[in-house]
């Protein structure tokens, strides 16, 4: 063994915004288009914080075409003066010390969503270049810096009559993987932003591409619910609305029931999207429980029925908006995931029984609906425990508890194993002698699929299509999905490369949304993408994967002699052909399924798998150019 000295000499300390560069993915997540576009959402948080405290209702971003991004409020603008103990301007310690910025100071910010100090002054960390102007006092101040260090001291550089900041900055292509920014992917987070803030101007624009977006909703989160309701038929029209201030913390959701079977609530901590929910996410839903409850019970609408509702019950169908503001949130950690407040849980479980039992006794009509709904969950609920009852005696007596027509693999360590869930027995049986059987299990698929967009869980559990997958994977479905039992690391969806393929790969992502989201949501799904044409000549072939490189490849083999195949499907594939193009993990395509906005992932399905056919039409008609299906 080498004798390697330890000493004080390999501690490496990492100075000021030092410690950013090197270790990115600490603030803002990776160094991916998500980490990219992290950097502007850090910048509009600040101008958001300036409109939570009542002194901005404008916010401009701009993707300049040389590749800057601009950020502008009319706030009060970041102060210039001189810092009394860092002893520089006070903007140059916002831009440059971690953990500095107004919002430890109740006296500035009484609500933030920039708890930590560190987001701009990581952005200046990360920017090749970035430029500050600040609008205040009759005069432009300015600061140039470049990679998170000073080029200029802070100058007057005009006059004017505005408020306000405007950040602009150029990403540093040494750490980020692109530096291209996406219209369609701001768009998500600015418009959650402009719902959350009601009667908040926020202008996104994109020069390259000449488009231009205005988000500004006065109905705040009422606006929202609508929004991700539009495409279902709800229960009634108008959401129901509650708001309510006690001990600093000011709460409000708005709630509204749809005829489908899916829970919808999202909830934020001071504009944060809290995607793992916590005290605020259960106070609400204790509150919203003990409500129903009580009205099911002073109406008594349990007189002939052999279960009460629980809190999924009353929740089936529901599409819900919690948003709280307190003075001093407690995150998890700087990525904000899950509000920990404890005294958060009681305060929002009283303000929302109070409210919706006010509601409850004003409007008896929307009442009974959401009382005869959650009847309905419940008896659901009972019909989908005898189905899990029932497969779990079916798979016992079966097959060892799996499917008849899966072909295993033989490796137990399920970190090193994947299954292709194969379109038709004729694939399948290709994929099962081509596959390498050590780590690769095969399950074809046959017959229509169930849109499971429609259907309850216990129609789920039910369907001779939905039995083999769950069986096969074995982590179970919808609350007692447990992603720790999965079988396999990769579940892979190998369907024909034509419409009615896709839609069964489009209808088996639905399901696994739906019923067994951890798969998505921790990178579990992938989709094989099988070739479209061999191209031969003489013994020289090369697989085609898009008419476009079709005609690549016959360019580049020479025009005479070759003999071009389509394979209409994965069935007119021998085994060989199977494992050289779409098995063999050296040479195959897969494409990961990933959930970037779990909001816009949840409207996504319901247009493409819903009841209303003009919003998918829209959607096609939109799309169409970017599909790439052999018909």
């Amino acid at each position: 063994m080498t004798n390697t000295n330890y000493t004080a000499g390999n501690i490496k300390v990492l100075k000021g915004l030092e410690a950013v560069r090197k270790r990115p993915a600490m603030y803002i997540g990776g160094t991916t288009e998500r980490g990219l576009h992290h950097l502007v959402y850090e910048v509009v948080d600040n101008s958001i914080d300036e409109a939570l405290a009542g002194y901005c209702d404008k916010i401009g971003i701009t993707i300049h075409e040389n590749g800057w991004v601009s950020v502008i409020d009319n706030g009060r603008g970041i102060p210039v003066e001189m810092h009394k103990t860092e002893k520089i301007p006070a903007v140059q310690v916002v831009m440059t010390i971690l953990h500095a910025g107004g919002k430890f100071d109740d006296k500035s910010y009484k609500v933030s969503g920039g708890l930590h100090g560190v987001g701009v002054s990581v952005v200046n960390a990360l920017a090749e270049h970035l430029e500050v102007e600040i609008y205040k006092d009759g005069k432009i101040y300015h600061q140039a810096y470049a990679k998170g260090i000073p080029q200029t001291d802070v100058e007057v550089i005009g006059k004017t009559k505005k408020t306000g900041t405007k950040v602009s900055f150029i990403p540093d292509s040494t750490i980020f993987e692109t530096l291209l920014f996406n219209f369609d992917y701001l768009s998500t987070r600015l418009r959650e932003m402009a719902f959350l803030n009601s009667g908040i101007l926020i202008s996104l624009t994109d020069e390259k591409e000449n488009r231009t977006h205005d988000f500004h909703y006065e109905g705040g989160i009422n606006s929202f619910v609508e929004y991700l309701n539009e495409n279902k038929k709800v229960l009634f029209p108008e959401p129901i609305y509650i708001h309510g201030i006690k001990e600093n913390t000011e709460f409000e959701v708005a709630i509204q029931y749809n005829e489908g079977f899916q829970e919808t609530i999202n909830s934020f901590a001071n504009n944060i999207n809290t995607i793992e929910g916590g005290t605020h996410l259960s106070g609400f839903k204790s509150g919203l429980t003990r409500a129903v409850n009580t009205y099911i019970k002073n109406a008594s609408l349990l007189k002939n029925e052999k279960v009460s509702p629980g809190g999924g019950d009353i929740r089936e169908g529901i599409t819900a908006i919690i948003s709280v503001k307190l003075r001093d949130p407690q995150f998890e950690g700087q990525t904000k995931t899950k509000l920990q407040n404890s005294e958060i849980e009681g305060i929002i479980n009283s303000i929302v029984y109070e409210k919706l039992m006010e509601f409850f006794e004003e409007n008896p009509k929307e009442a009974k609906h959401i009382a005869m709904k959650a009847i309905l969950g419940a008896r659901s609920r009972e019909a989908a425990r005898k189905a899990r009852e029932l497969t779990r005696r079916k798979s016992v007596l079966e097959s060892g508890s799996l499917p008849g027509k899966l072909a295993d693999c033989s490796i137990q360590d399920p970190s090193q194993t994947e299954i292709f869930l194969v379109e038709g027995d004729s694939a399948g049986g290709s994929a099962k002698m081509g596959r390498d059987r050590t780590f690769q299990a095969i399950l074809p698929l046959w017959g229509k699929m169930l849109n499971t967009e429609k259907a309850r869980i216990d129609k789920v559990l039910n369907n001779d299509k939905i039995q083999p997958v769950i069986l096969a994977l074995g982590a179970g479905i919808g609350d007692e999905f447990d992603i720790s039992k999965l079988r396999y690391n990769k579940v892979i969806i190998m369907a024909d490369a034509d419409v009615d393929g896709q839609h069964i790969a489009t209808l088996l992502l639905t399901f696994f949304f739906r019923y067994m989201r951890p798969l998505v949501e921790y990178g579990h799904i992938y989709i094989a993408k099988p070739p479209l044409f061999l191209v031969k000549k003489g013994r020289s072939k090369k697989y085609a994967f898009s008419m476009k490189e079709r005609d690549e490849v016959m360019k580049e083999m020479g025009g005479r002699g070759l003999h071009i195949q389509r394979y209409k499907g994965l069935g007119e594939m021998n085994a060989d052909q199977l494992w050289d193009t779409t098995l063999d993990p050296e040479r195959r395509i897969l494409i990961s399924v990933k959930i970037d906005d779990a909001i816009e992932a949840d409207r996504m399905f319901t247009i493409l798998m819903g009841d209303e056919v003009e919003p998918r039409r829209e959607f096609i008609e939109r799309n169409a150019q970017y599909a790439q299906v052999d018909v």
